[in-house]
């Protein structure tokens, strides 16, 4: 009986840490919509990219790691990805609501999973994503559409993400955990710049700084942390699967904390978005499992 127990706590510990990562993920968004007034979402991600380089480097140390020049390029391009991945979906939610937000921005890594494959089945992923993309889109509506403004830059973090699965790997491999640090480095470094720009002296408010750092701890480091325990613990598939229904969470934050109240058809369409990525995840052929460098969102 106490093995039996053993064994369903080591199943449903990584479970829920895995849950609580995506939690903190969400709720740091919300956390951020709420400092757009003052510093806009340029000054937003600017904030929390340099807070969490800062964390990271403290934690990971990079400055041990080497660099080569075969090296130099690939982690360029993690760090540039992810920093507009950021600032596009930071700059999408001054405009939809979180959780079609991150739907939207989620169709990044289910293209990057549906081209590297071949089988019938897949698509019906296809099917299920594209269903979920119209109901989303407000093809040939006049009233109470989204913005479109928004849904492009939504998009558009979707597309960063995807360049940043493809070239985190390479610095993943190239430099291991502290790859994640310098990413998040170059991405502070290429979005400071816009943040300053947009927002002037009003980021050196003192009054924004503990909101800031909430952000950049709710945002990257913790969840961070979490999804490396729960990467050691998971089986790759159970990982992906379970990562599948973020935008369920992001749904939920929204509702919960920014009172964003989704349609029935809205709820459907990231519905099928989940069930696509989800699909495609379980019927994924196996392969070895890469760790993902830092939370997408």
């Amino acid at each position: 009986m106490s093995s039996l127990s053993s064994r369903l706590a080591s199943t449903l510990l990584p479970v829920a840490v895995l849950m609580v990562a995506m939690a903190s993920i969400q709720s740091g968004a919300s956390l951020a919509k709420s400092l757009f007034p003052v510093v806009g979402a340029q000054g937003t991600t600017a904030l929390r990219l340099m807070f969490a380089a800062i964390i990271l480097t403290l934690v990971l140390r990079p400055w041990r790691t080497r660099l080569s020049k075969a090296s130099l390029l690939p982690l360029i391009m993690y760090g540039l990805a992810l920093g507009g991945m950021n600032l596009l979906f930071y700059m999408s939610l001054r405009s939809i609501p979180l959780g079609i937000a991150v739907a939207l921005e989620f169709t990044g890594p289910l293209a990057v999973a549906l081209f590297a494959s071949r089988r019938a089945i897949d698509f019906l992923w296809i099917g299920l994503a594209v269903v979920g993309l119209w109901l989303l889109l407000p093809l040939g509506k006049t009233e109470g559409h989204l913005d479109l403004t928004g849904i492009a830059y939504a998009l558009g973090a979707g597309v960063c993400w995807a360049l940043y699965i493809l070239y985190g790997q390479r610095a993943g491999s190239d430099h291991g955990m502290q790859g994640a640090a310098l990413g998040v480095l170059v991405a502070a470094i290429f979005i400071a710049p816009i943040g300053v720009i947009h927002a002037g002296s009003a980021l050196l408010d003192p009054a924004l700084l503990p909101v800031a750092l909430a952000v950049a701890l709710l945002s990257t480091a913790i969840p961070y942390t979490l999804e490396m325990v729960a990467l050691t613990r998971l089986p790759a598939q159970t990982f992906g699967t379970l990562m599948s229904i973020e935008p369920a969470f992001g749904a939920l934050s929204g509702l919960i904390f920014l009172g964003e109240h989704l349609s029935t058809l809205q709820w459907l369409a990231i519905l099928c978005i989940i069930l696509a990525s989800i699909g495609c995840t379980v019927t994924a052929a196996p392969r070895q499992p890469t760790q993902p460098l830092v939370p997408a969102d």
